[in-house]
């Protein structure tokens, strides 16, 4: 017996079209290439984005193809991700910041048919255009005065696309398991993949991602994703952002801790996403000019671990900071640092503690972890093992097949992550699989390194990598970007040995200038594990 309900398809439109209705005159404020503040609202975006459906269809593009961009996180940018999904075809997000081999392997490897970029890649989108095998209209995203010149390029300015077209245009409908967007991961070994979301896992995990224990985006809210909008679809908050009709503050290119505290105040921001970077550069800028975030109330960290200083940091500040633990493969939220009535009423220490981890698990996710057997851990928050995932928002398999069968027998994905598991059901990532450091046959947590490192005052940034050890076989080296005046080696290893382990403590500390950090704000692990790993060769023990 089936029940008596409408059936209706989950599509990414009903979304927007929602936003439309509802939620019309709510505003979206994008910071431009030139710097200044464009204004728009939901109403104007779904029309803009309907007529990006007549437009692309004018060139050509059918349901299922691919649409490239090479964009920050802006209105144009906003519009495609409607305009393009919303027709039936798929959204591919791609980082501008990747290297040139990996641009063109994956535009190629997606069969993209059109490529869209903002004005001021044109020198990159020339570069690599001669080597892009499927590209057949590249197409600007600015009006015609900001247009740039290219000797080599046909290009097609977008303003005059959508000029040109019509908006009398209606959603279609079509099977919402159908591919909506794609995102390349970076790849840790080999050349990236491509995970490939459906219009149902991108509702479901919207829906899920606004849970009060979540995102808990209100209309009330005024929302900035300073997660770039090619990564995992800016944390689903395009989305979640229409269904409840929040306003959005997009920061474009540059995410500077001055650019960001501007816009935070001239908008009113109360809710933000981004990696622990940003938190630690905005803090450095609070501190270093005496400026607050008075309407700032919370934020949502993922990435990689916080720092429980940053944590403290922003709590003075008055702003509640929440972990997340995800990936591109779980479009990407998997868990979340929320309370419950056992955490809350721990003592405030234990409590703090608990809430620094990455957290417990929303619906629609599972988690086990094993270990090295393949069996579960006990949840006694010390046992660490490979971390594996599943649920209508986790992915299956990569885009073509890439990497093969990926899940277990019984649906399992596996992370790559190395966590822990808890009896009050919360998560904690111990490290990558690939930045766990092996000494002596024992693991050691590079992010727990890193964490201690940076509650050291004259500490801004940290990374832990492993170093070849003639007798160990790897230990920690601690890489340090001071704050100020830098500490000594022996101060900060000083600092270190109370709190933790004898043999976790790095065998050296090095300072430099900067570290290496992704399009994302995470830390290049992989450069300086190469730039290191023969760091304590030939050094006395």
């Amino acid at each position: 017996m089936y029940g008596l309900m409408q059936d209706h398809e989950l599509l990414i439109s009903s979304l927007i079209r929602h936003a439309a209705t509802y939620h019309a005159r709510r505003e979206i404020a994008s910071r431009e290439a030139s710097g200044a503040l464009h204004r728009t609202s939901y109403g104007e975006v779904e029309r803009r984005a309907r007529r990006l459906a007549v437009a692309l269809a004018k060139l050509g593009l059918e349901r299922g193809d691919r649409v490239a961009t090479l964009a920050c996180s802006h209105h144009r940018h906003l519009e495609c991700f409607y305009g393009v999904s919303g027709m039936g075809a798929v959204l591919h997000t791609v980082n501008p910041r990747l290297f040139k081999e990996q641009l063109i392997y994956i535009m190629n490897h997606a069969e993209d048919r059109v490529l869209l970029f903002d004005a001021d890649l044109l020198p990159l989108v020339e570069a690599l255009a001669p080597q892009l095998e499927s590209i057949q209209s590249y197409v600007v995203l600015d009006d015609r005065e900001a247009m740039p010149a290219s000797d080599t390029l046909p290009l097609a300015c977008y303003e005059e696309l959508l000029a040109d077209a019509h908006d009398d245009y209606s959603w279609p409908v079509f099977d919402e398991r159908s591919a909506s967007s794609l995102c390349y991961t970076s790849g840790t070994t080999g050349n990236a993949k491509g995970v490939l979301y459906s219009h149902r896992s991108t509702v479901i995990h919207a829906l899920a991602a606004l849970q009060s224990d979540a995102l808990a985006v209100r209309a009330t809210d005024v929302v900035m994703p300073i997660a770039p909008m090619f990564h995992a679809n800016a944390w689903s908050l395009p989305y979640g952002c229409a269904m409840t009709g929040a306003k959005l503050v997009l920061p474009g290119r540059h995410l500077d801790a001055r650019r960001l505290h501007e816009l935070i105040q001239s908008e009113g921001v109360t809710f933000a996403v981004g990696v622990p970077t940003i938190w630690t550069q905005l803090l450095a800028y609070l501190r270093e000019t005496g400026a607050q975030v008075p309407t700032l109330e919370r934020v949502l960290v993922g990435g990689t671990a916080m720092p429980p200083a940053v944590h403290a940091a922003l709590a003075a500040h008055g702003v509640r900071a929440q972990h997340a633990w995800g990936m591109t493969e779980t479009s990407p939220i998997g868990t979340l640092a929320a309370p419950t009535v056992e955490i809350d009423a721990l003592p405030a220490e234990a409590r703090a503690a608990q809430l620094l981890k990455q957290g417990r698990v929303p619906w629609g996710i599972e988690i086990r972890i094993t270990d090295g057997s393949g069996q579960a851990i006990p949840k006694d928050g010390t046992t660490f093992g490979p971390l594996w995932v599943r649920g209508p928002w986790v992915a299956s398999g990569y885009f073509k097949g890439e990497g093969g069968q990926v899940l277990d027998p019984e649906g399992w994905f596996p992370t790559g992550d190395v966590a822990t598991w808890d009896a009050y059901g919360f998560l904690k990532i111990t490290d990558r699989t690939k930045d766990v450091i092996k000494s002596g046959g024992e693991w050691i947590s590079s992010i727990d390194i890193e964490n201690v490192a940076m509650s050291h005052p004259k500490v801004r940034l940290a990374a832990a990598v492993a170093a070849f050890h003639p007798k160990w076989d790897e230990r920690p080296v601690l890489i340090v970007v001071a704050e100020g005046e830098p500490p000594t080696r022996e101060e900060l290893i000083e600092f270190l040995r109370p709190r933790m382990a004898k043999w976790w403590l790095p065998d050296d500390v090095v300072f430099i200038e900067q570290i290496p950090l992704t399009a994302t704000g995470k830390i290049l692990k992989a450069r300086l594990r190469e730039e290191y790993w023969n760091h304590l060769v030939g050094r006395r023990p």
